[in-house]
């Protein structure tokens, strides 16, 4: 039987940073919801994709947007800005950006279990 949950995150299961920008993790209900603050001059493909070495952001995002602004560009050439209040559904396939001096904070729902982790190449 399930049991009722209440978790903090300001208590985090697991934080991943990277630059200008971190991840905090909360596992609950068998789930991993994500928070991601990232700041003023945050852009996926300079702060993360270094990280992952994928093209473009892999992970698909299913996201409440808490505070600031995020740019997304698809990789189709797709571009609109995400605001405080909204919901985001993101395929896989874009980079982001935060834009303006506010950071942008988001509570992602689906695509953060592997988000920012590096990648290690065999040789």
């Amino acid at each position: 039987m399930e049991k009722a949950e209440c978790k903090d995150f300001r208590k985090p299961d697991e934080v991943r940073e990277f630059p200008k920008g971190r991840l905090e993790l909360i596992k609950i209900g068998g789930a991993t919801v994500g928070r991601a603050v990232f700041e003023p001059g945050w852009k996926w493909s300079t702060s993360v994709q270094p990280l992952v070495n994928t093209k473009s952001c892999e992970a698909p995002h299913f996201q409440y947007h808490v505070s600031g602004v995020l740019r997304i560009r698809m990789d189709d050439g797709a571009e609109f800005d995400c605001r405080p209040g909204e919901v985001s559904l993101l395929p896989s396939g874009h980079d982001a950006w935060v834009v303006g001096n506010e950071p942008a904070v988001v509570v992602d729902f689906q695509g953060m279990i592997d988000y920012a982790k590096a990648t290690h190449t065999h040789a």
